[in-house]
């Protein structure tokens, strides 16, 4: 059974000294009691896109990203709690850390389904009152009915009413409790995450976010309905607070804009770039920077130019398929704006590396899809594409539709809970020949070396600054360096063509290009031999038990 938490009946004492507060903007809840508060960001499942075949090249690196989510709660509990922080990426929690704390917050996605589970069955051994926020369990609050405390939607007043309970009560409650957001914090008074907490080191590349919701309905995306389709932002002054707690955490080299769409207002993220420009310049340009955009971006010069001023290197664009039917079926006519290819060339001028999404398993996919999809990749030159089979996420008009057509299988033995048109085991074999034949590494590394001809040398020239010459930037380069020669062009099983890329890479001294390749293709190349041996899911939502 649940309750509904509206409000309590309790005053809420006000802090007098507001510049403290996390949000200045809003009066700050002081807490009556002390309590330990344990977050916990549960392990996530391999897939292609947390880059794991590269941390072995990598030295401390053992995760992909900071989980911003739990850390800006962290940030935003009350400042006299003592918080602990711990990505089960890195480390499992202990059953000493359970017992220091007095409650335990997780968050996560559907695909950490089980593991945010097995927490809360970990944390109620030890007596502990559990909470469960973010995107899971805010589109799908039925996954948990363990938990003790159920925050849905985003920061906003339900956070505030369940810091107060939690500081009222001591006890597990009887039943689970919802808090429910119906007024969300603006993205401008969030606080910056707790960057203190975590050791970016560890992570292969950090991240910050800009902006929350996109104005576009793709059929299979829950963005617009988890986070709406009017984009709101963050300040400048606010991401630009954000970089510098990150370069007091940790020697990071890139970071990646998480935005829904880092063009849904492209107003705003022209407002952002002189901003970012200018701490590049003032900082010496220290890391490169990564967004996902709409493929339209491509018909804004005025803010390529921009970003390719402020350094932004990699763009994520979700092109999901080359044929234009099947745009129009799944939405996504905002990629009919102009010729595919022709914007993937207008974004390499601009220095940009294109990544693309791909799904497989589509309504008007045809046994001639896999050609049509590979002769794509092959036309287009993108080296890394996030090949996947379509999985209906819930709150999706996908759902909706597939649920009307009876068409959703809830089996975990499958790839999909998809009833696709064509066969399943079809698609799957079509989805399996299209990754590693994309990934073979003669392929691959055609189109890294069209890149690195073609797109990296259209890049701003950065200064050999002191924050990119420092010893510890270059400890890391020789380390990645050192590993990459010796496990992949000694040890390797395709060394001999990764030699044929790292003899001109190395003769011409161009040994960041080298690292980058070196790293991310290796993992690509890794991760579609264990697709064709059946130990990678095909999709990255599958529930499916992996080895």
């Amino acid at each position: 059974m649940t309750v509904q938490l509206k409000s309590f009946q309790n005053q809420i004492p006000v802090a007098t000294d507001l510049a403290s507060a996390p949000n200045p903007k809003k009066a700050r809840y002081v807490p009556l009691h002390h309590r330990r508060i344990l977050c916990i960001f549960p392990k996530y499942s391999r897939s292609f896109g947390t880059f794991h075949h590269a941390y072995p090249l990598m030295g401390n690196v053992r995760a992909f990203m900071p989980p911003q989510g739990i850390l800006i709660v962290a940030a935003y509990l009350p400042q006299e709690w003592e918080v602990r922080f711990i990505d089960e990426n890195l480390h499992p929690a202990k059953t000493s850390d359970y017992q220091w704390a007095d409650v335990v917050i997780v968050s996560g996605m559907h695909i950490q389904k089980p593991q945010i589970n097995h927490i809360n069955q970990l944390a109620h051994q030890q007596g502990k009152i559990t909470v469960l926020g973010g995107p899971s369990v805010s589109g799908c609050p039925e996954y948990y009915p363990d938990f003790d405390i159920l925050h849905l939607g985003e920061l906003g007043d339900a956070s505030d009413r369940m810091i107060e309970y939690l500081d009222q009560h001591h006890q597990r409650p009887s039943q689970q409790i919802r808090f429910e957001t119906q007024e969300r914090l603006p993205l401008s008074e969030f606080p910056t995450p707790a960057y203190h907490l975590v050791n970016l080191n560890h992570y292969f590349l950090a991240n910050v976010q800009f902006s929350s919701g996109c104005p576009y309905r793709c059929e299979f995306c829950d963005i617009p309905e988890l986070y709406g389709r009017n984009p709101r932002m963050k300040t400048p002054e606010q991401v630009l607070a954000e970089l510098d707690a990150m370069l007091e955490s940790g020697n990071i080299g890139a970071v990646y804009f998480v935005d829904d769409n880092f063009v849904g207002d492209r107003r705003a993220t022209m407002q952002l770039l002189p901003h970012l420009i200018d701490w590049q310049k003032r900082n010496g340009y220290p890391i490169q920077f990564a967004c996902e955009a709409t493929l339209n971006l491509a018909q804004s010069p005025k803010l390529l130019e921009m970003m390719r001023e402020a350094y932004f290197c990699t763009v994520f664009c979700g092109i999901e398929t080359p044929e234009t039917e099947a745009l129009h079926s799944i939405s996504k006519v905002q990629n009919l704006s102009m010729p595919i290819l022709e914007a993937v060339k207008v974004l390499n001028s601009y220095g940009m590396e294109v990544v693309s999404g791909i799904i497989i398993g589509l309504d008007t996919d045809t046994p001639e899809t896999a050609d049509r999809i590979l002769e794509f990749i092959r036309l287009s030159q993108i080296p890394m594409l996030t090949i996947n089979l379509l999985h209906a996420l819930p709150r999706t008009p996908l759902w909706r539709r597939l649920e009307a057509e009876g068409r959703l299988v809830f089996d975990d033995s499958r790839e999909s809970n998809v009833e696709f048109l064509m066969p399943y085991q079809q698609v799957v074999e079509m989805w399996r020949r299209c990754i590693t034949e994309a990934y073979q590494p003669e392929f691959l590394y055609q189109r890294f070396a069209y890149n690195m001809e073609h797109t990296y040398p259209n890049r701003i020239a950065v200064p050999n600054s002191p924050a990119r010459t420092s010893w510890a930037n270059i400890r890391k380069g020789l380390t990645y360096l050192t590993n990459i020669l010796l496990r992949v062009g000694v040890f390797g099983n395709y060394r001999q063509t990764f030699w044929q890329m790292a003899k001109p890479a190395l003769k011409s001294g161009n040994i960041e290009s080298l690292i980058h390749v070196g790293l991310v293709g290796h993992h690509l190349i890794q991760f579609a031999q264990d697709c064709a041996a059946h130990t990678e899911s095909a999709s990255f939502y599958s529930q499916k038990i992996r080895r």
